[in-house]
């Protein structure tokens, strides 16, 4: 039986837990702070101390809030900062992030095979059917996304960087930052209008709304977004630990 470390990377938090081939998880999943400052030596060491509290497993998932392509590190928004997602990015952080081998250097910390990959990526492996065009969306300290079409991973892109209105990106319109501003009501309102304004760009077959954020949608505004929108399990950031691979290898085979 091949086991998973699965470790789910965000802003506030890191957590992570031990699946099955199944899925499962075989031991209760640990979360500690995200530290900051954190340049990559931090991180792996923190995840390297994280993963130590967990039984042993056989290879290794990590999702990366950021630009991920290839295990390598093109952008990471939250920890080029000097104080945590919001604060003053830190250029020297934001050198030693940029173009960083995150999959070289885990596999080299843990001794085992890894899949580093954009955090949304690996909890819509967690969630997506497999079948037609399914976006994932995650809400937490910003918006994280992921698109699948017939479960064959699409190369990244970040939605999340993009504007939307007044001049402000899809992290600080529907971030947590504005939730608290706002309140859940307010703040469910603007998600279904970022909802409707996706739409037409997508013409999903599926829209899952993860991410811990996506169970303070209030329910009329879900109601209203339409049956082809659910709102998942924040749980599926470590689930879909297993599942990334079979996705990631079907991106690859794709491409031949």
């Amino acid at each position: 039986m091949v086991t998973t470390l699965a470790i789910d990377c965000g802003g506030g938090g890191i957590k992570a837990s031990v699946l099955d081939e199944a899925g499962t998880m075989r031991a209760r999943p640990l979360r500690v702070p995200t530290p900051y400052p954190l340049p990559p030596a931090l991180f792996v060491r923190t995840l390297r101390e994280l993963g130590g509290r967990l039984p042993t497993a056989d290879r290794l998932t990590v999702g990366v809030p950021g630009m991920i392509r290839h295990g390598v590190v093109v952008a990471t928004p939250h920890y080029v900062t000097r104080s945590g997602p919001r604060s003053r990015v830190d250029p020297d952080l934001q050198a030693e992030w940029s173009g960083w081998d995150a999959r070289g250097a885990l596999a080299d910390a843990f001794g085992v095979p890894a899949l580093v990959l954009n955090d949304a990526e690996v909890h819509g492996a967690g969630v997506v059917a497999g079948t037609g065009c399914e976006l994932v969306l995650t809400l937490g300290t910003g918006l994280g996304s992921a698109l699948f079409d017939g479960g064959v991973l699409a190369p990244h892109l970040e939605l999340s960087h993009a504007p939307v209105r007044w001049g402000t990106t899809y992290d600080t319109y529907v971030g947590e930052p504005e939730r608290r501003r706002l309140g859940d009501a307010f703040w469910s309102r603007r998600i279904r209008q970022v909802v409707d304004g996706l739409r037409p760009v997508f013409r999903w077959d599926r829209l899952y709304l993860g991410g811990g954020n996506s169970r303070l949608i209030r329910p009329e505004q879900l109601a209203r977004m339409g049956d082809d929108v659910v709102v998942v399990p924040n749980t599926a950031g470590i689930v879909g630990g297993v599942r990334a691979w079979e996705l990631a290898a079907g991106r690859r085979d794709a491409r031949t």
